[in-house]
């Protein structure tokens, strides 16, 4: 999708409005999960502005999967899930183990069904539940391996109009009109192992794709779908948009946060807020500095699929005024494909909990269950780097079967060859012999020989005795049923084989603003700064150090927004 071309009339939603000196009873600073935040105070009778720093809406949320987790929602029960918000305590008490106040997970499980039913009123989104995709700790007590993940329904996204071409594009923009949900992946990604689903799904979204287009629509599916509906619900409500407008300083009035200047054109704006302020500008993705200080200097640069105006700005801003930060070393990781020269790492979700391939370090040797949940992959890697055993490069590495069974990076559809620029690039390899092969990405060929015959030896026997891949629930969710006894294991024993570079990347850090179970931010010492809330990863996250399932990020945004307003309108 082309770059809007942003002049003085289009750079506002709706078009034309002015830009100068304002008064409103609540500033909402970034239009990704805070955009939920504006419908809910809206709702209430509150006079509300959204500010965006960039020239598009949605934020890092336009860019995901659109995944929410949502325990013990209406979406869940409607569906025959059974779950109860007592079971999802049980869960996350287990999962966060401290790392994070009990209050605010408790808080977040309140909110959600009111949450939930606020986006059914305010906005055309419809949910559904992503059955079988499991929480990313089902084992632990509480955990639930049907999963309490949902999505929304493939949304036309034409209902925008003119604005359209505003909203943020997708991490992977289909070449083809294929709304694809997060359910649908999982079949896509085995249509040449389980025709039977795989082939129906494509053809089902293909038609529904390309028959909109006949009628009109535009049909988008995850994180577009999800941004869409919020931007077409803020359309519907009158609530005003302006981009290209970003967060200055926060202001502040016997004590009280009472609004914002917001940088525009070259020139100062002052936003009067007599409610608050909402912070949910996203976190500190693209600010190498604040990364380098607080998580690791051996993270490479502007790895991050997040937006690329997550700087910190708000966090830095609420620091000023004397907010507290909390769990800046955490990010939602996310392991990918090493990125093209002056590119962007190519995504990874299904590849490496795929049977017939493993992942190696520079010394040939694995170090993790390569199925595990892509947060808990990340934190493996980092603490081999604290404890002095760093993971100094990481190379998936697979068979021609793999490769012919498979889709990749979300792009090679199985057969397709990896493409000749990987290879000059040096991010692939390809070899007849696994030994070949190590010299090529220079590592040592006995143990990665070594390696491959005990992976090898295992995958027979079904069992990974040394990192337990295919033990959980999760791991299988992604696996290939058509593989047994272990839908995660298979061994590579005929060439070719491939090795491709991997990354360490992350889809947003989750470190940031300490708050409260009523998304005020705090200070220090533990007392609110009155007016100020911060809310998706603007705000520490609520799990702590911990992300219980697919969508706890979005979702969490969400929620918290929704949980701002109400104490903005309570004020």
């Amino acid at each position: 999708m082309p770059r809007p071309s942003v002049s003085s009339v289009t750079a506002t939603i709706p078009a034309r409005l002015p830009v100068r000196d304002i008064t409103v009873d609540l500033l909402v600073v970034g239009s990704g999960t805070g955009m939920a935040a504006a419908l809910a105070a809206r709702e209430r009778g509150l006079d509300v502005l959204i500010v965006e720093k960039s020239s598009y809406v949605g934020g890092s949320t336009a860019r995901s999967g659109g995944a929410l987790w949502l325990p013990a929602s209406p979406i869940l029960n409607e569906q025959g899930a059974g779950d109860t918000v007592e079971r999802a305590e049980t869960y996350l008490r287990s999962v966060v183990a401290g790392t994070a106040p009990a209050e605010r997970s408790a808080s977040y499980l309140r909110n959600v069904t009111g949450m939930v039913e606020m986006l059914r009123r305010t906005t055309p989104i419809r949910f559904a539940w992503a059955k079988d995709y499991s929480d990313y700790h089902p084992e632990a007590p509480g955990g639930a391996a049907a999963g309490r993940t949902c999505e929304c329904r493939p949304l036309n996204s034409a209902i925008l109009g003119e604005y359209r071409n505003r909203l943020r594009p997708g991490l992977m923009e289909p070449k083809l009109p294929m709304p694809t949900t997060t359910a649908d992946y999982r079949w896509m990604n085995l249509m040449a192992r389980v025709p039977r689903r795989g082939i129906p799904t494509i053809a089902k979204r293909l038609g529904q794709g390309v028959g909109g287009l006949l009628l009109a629509r535009r049909y988008v599916a995850g994180g577009q779908a999800l941004a869409a509906g919020l931007l077409a619900g803020l359309l519907r409500a009158g609530i005003p948009i302006w981009t290209d407008a970003a967060l200055q300083r926060l202001t502040i009035d016997g004590g009280r946060i009472s609004g914002a200047v917001i940088g525009r054109d070259g020139r100062e704006v002052s936003v009067t807020a007599r409610r608050g302020v909402v912070l949910a500008a996203g976190g500190f993705d693209h600010s190498m500095a604040m990364r380098w200080k607080f998580q690791s200097e051996s993270l490479g640069e502007h790895m991050s699929l997040g937006a690329e105006t997550n700087t910190g700005d708000a966090i830095r801003h609420a620091q000023d005024l004397g907010a507290a930060i909390d769990l800046m070393d955490q990010a939602w990781w996310f392991p990918a494909v090493a990125p093209l020269p002056g590119g962007a790492p190519f995504v990874m979700l299904a590849e490496r909990a795929l049977p017939g391939s493993l992942i190696v370090d520079q010394h040939g040797t694995r170090f993790a269950n390569e199925a595990t949940d892509y947060m808990s992959f990340g934190q493996c890697l980092l603490d081999r780097e604290r404890s002095g055993n760093p993971v100094e490069s990481m190379w998936l590495v697979f068979d021609q079967q793999y490769r012919n069974s498979y889709v990749f990076a979300g792009e090679l559809f199985p057969r397709m060859p990896i493409p000749r620029a990987w290879y000059r690039a040096g991010i692939a390899h390809r070899a007849d012999d696994v030994g070949v092969l190590g010299d090529k990405i220079g590592i040592p060929r006995t143990q990665f020989t070594a390696t491959v015959k005990r992976f090898n030896k295992m995958s027979q026997a079904g069992r990974d005795t040394d990192f337990h891949r295919g033990d959980s629930a999760y791991d299988r969710y992604y696996g290939d049923p058509t593989i047994a006894p272990n839908p995660n294991l298979r061994a590579l024993d005929q060439g070719p084989f491939y090795a491709v570079k991997m990354v360490l990347s992350d889809l947003g850090t989750c470190g940031g603003l300490r708050a409260d179970d009523h998304a005020r931010v705090l200070r220090e010492d533990g007392s609110v700064i009155e007016g100020l809330y911060a809310i998706g990863n603007t705000a520490a996250n609520a799990f702590g150090t911990t992300y219980p399932g697919a969508g706890a990020t979005i979702a969490q945004g969400l929620v918290y927004g929704y949980i701002a307003a109400r104490a903005a309108a309570e004020a």
